[in-house]
C-alpha cells in the first residue's frame, strides 16, 4: 500500500508505560504505584464531577448534545466571553489539530519554541508544514519575533507556562508580541496551565479576555489538570466568529462524549478542589527546590504543576527513571527533547516523600560510582 511518505518519517508522541506492566515486571501492588510523570493531578478526579459521572452513568449509550451548550455557558460565564466565541475539542490537544488542518500545508511554515510541548511539531509536521524553531532554550518572544519577520509564518505557537520546562511568559510582554503580529498569522496561545501560574504571579495571568480584541489569536484551556479529568478528554479553544466558525467546519461530530461533558461542565465550580490542588502544588513544589539545593541540582522555576531537574553530566536521565520505574515510581525522562533531564509533576506529601528518597538513593550511587 502506498501512503503519504513524509508521513512514515513523523515522530510519534512517546506515552508511558502501562501500569500493568510496571507491576507484573516489578512484582508492586497498584496501590503502591505512584505516577507522576504526565502531569496529572493527584488528587484525581474533582468530586463534582466524579457525582455528575455517578448520575449520569446511565446516558453513556446516549449521543451527547452536540452543541455542548450547558459547558459553552459555563465557560462562558467562567471568562466572560460569548459562548459562540467557544470550540470543544477531545482535549486541547484536538483543537491544536484543527488550527493546522484549516490553515497549513506543504508550503506552509509553523513558528514555536525550540523546547515545548512535542505535539505541537508532530501536528504540524502531519500536514507537512515546515517547522521553525527559536534557539534559545526557554520561551524568548524577541528572538521569536526576529523569525516571524524573517520567515512569515501561518501559525505560532506560544506555551505559557510552557511543557515541560516551566517558564512562563509575562502578560505584558504577551501583549505587546501580539500587537506585532500580522492579522494573517494565527498565534495560538496554550494555556492549558495557567490556573496554576495565575495563583503563583498574577503578572503572569492571562485570561481569554485579554485576546478578545485580536482577530488572529484563540486561546486554549484544558480540563486534564487543575480539573482531574485527564482521562476524559475534554479542552477548549476561544477565539473571535471567525476563527471558530472555520474550526468547526474540521470538528467531527460529538467528538466529546456525554460523560465527559457532564463532568466538565460540573467541575467547573468546585472551587474548593481547586484551592485544594493550588496550594498542595506549590507547597510541595517548595521540598523540590530544598532537595536540588541540597544535592545541587539545577531545576527550572515552574508555574505549572511540574518541576524539570536539569542534570550535570554525572548523572543520566534515563538512569535514573528507570530506577525508579522499578520502585514503581513514574517519572517523565526528557531525552526525547534531547535534553539530560527529568520532568516531576507535583504528588501528594507522602508521594513526594518517597520519590525524593529513591531519588536521592539514586543520584548517590550514581554520583559516588562515577568518581
Amino acid at each position: 500500500m502506498r501512503f503519504n511518505r513524509y508521513i512514515c518519517d513523523l515522530p510519534i508522541y512517546e506515552v508511558g508505560k502501562p501500569l500493568e506492566f510496571i507491576m507484573r515486571d516489578n512484582g508492586i501492588l497498584e496501590q503502591d504505584i505512584i505516577k507522576l510523570g504526565s502531569n496529572e493531578n493527584p488528587f484525581g478526579v474533582s468530586p463534582f464531577a466524579k457525582n455528575a459521572i455517578i448520575e449520569n452513568a446511565h446516558l453513556a449509550s446516549v449521543y451527547p448534545d452536540d452543541s455542548y451548550y450547558a459547558l459553552k455557558e459555563a465557560l462562558s460565564k467562567k471568562y466572560c466571553v460569548n459562548a459562540n466565541n467557544i470550540i470543544i475539542g477531545s482535549g486541547s490537544d484536538q483543537i491544536i489539530e484543527f488550527c493546522l488542518h484549516t490553515i497549513c500545508n506543504k508550503d506552509s511554515k509553523v513558528l514555536m519554541a525550540n523546547i515545548t510541548f512535542a505535539m505541537y511539531e508532530i501536528y504540524a509536521k502531519h500536514f507537512n508544514a515546515k517547522i521553525i524553531k527559536t534557539e534559545d532554550f526557554t520561551h524568548n518572544l524577541d528572538s521569536m519575533f526576529k523569525l516571524y519577520e524573517k520567515h512569515k509564518p501561518q501559525i505560532i505557537f506560544i506555551c505559557t507556562p510552557n511543557n515541560p520546562l516551566g517558564e512562563a511568559l509575562l502578560k505584558c510582554d504577551i501583549l505587546d508580541f501580539l500587537n506585532k503580529i500580522d492579522d494573517n498569522c494565527l498565534v495560538v496561545l496554550d494555556c492549558a496551565y495557567m490556573e496554576y501560574c495565575a495563583y503563583k504571579d498574577k503578572s503572569y495571568f492571562i485570561s481569554p479576555t485579554d485576546i478578545t480584541k485580536f482577530s488572529n489569536v484563540i486561546y486554549l484551556g484544558t480540563f486534564s489538570k487543575i480539573y482531574g479529568l485527564g482521562g476524559m478528554r475534554v479542552g477548549y479553544g476561544i477565539a473571535n466568529d471567525e476563527i471558530i466558525q472555520v474550526l468547526h467546519r474540521v470538528r467531527p461530530p460529538f467528538n466529546i462524549t456525554t460523560l465527559s461533558l457532564k463532568a466538565a461542565t460540573n467541575s467547573i465550580d468546585d472551587e474548593e478542589f481547586i484551592l485544594k490542588t493550588l496550594i498542595n502544588n506549590f507547597n510541595e513544589m517548595e521540598r523540590y527546590k530544598e532537595f536540588a539545593i541540597k544535592k545541587s541540582l539545577k531545576i527550572l522555576e515552574s508555574y505549572a504543576n511540574f518541576i524539570t531537574f536539569l542534570l550535570h553530566n554525572k548523572l543520566n536521565s534515563t538512569k535514573i527513571v528507570n530506577y525508579l520505574l522499578q520502585k514503581g515510581i513514574i517519572i517523565r525522562d526528557l531525552k526525547s527533547y534531547g535534553l539530560n533531564a527529568i520532568r516531576i509533576t507535583i504528588g501528594k506529601p507522602k508521594q513526594n516523600e518517597i520519590l525524593l528518597k529513591q531519588m536521592s538513593i539514586a543520584i548517590d550511587k550514581w554520583i559516588t560510582t562515577n568518581l
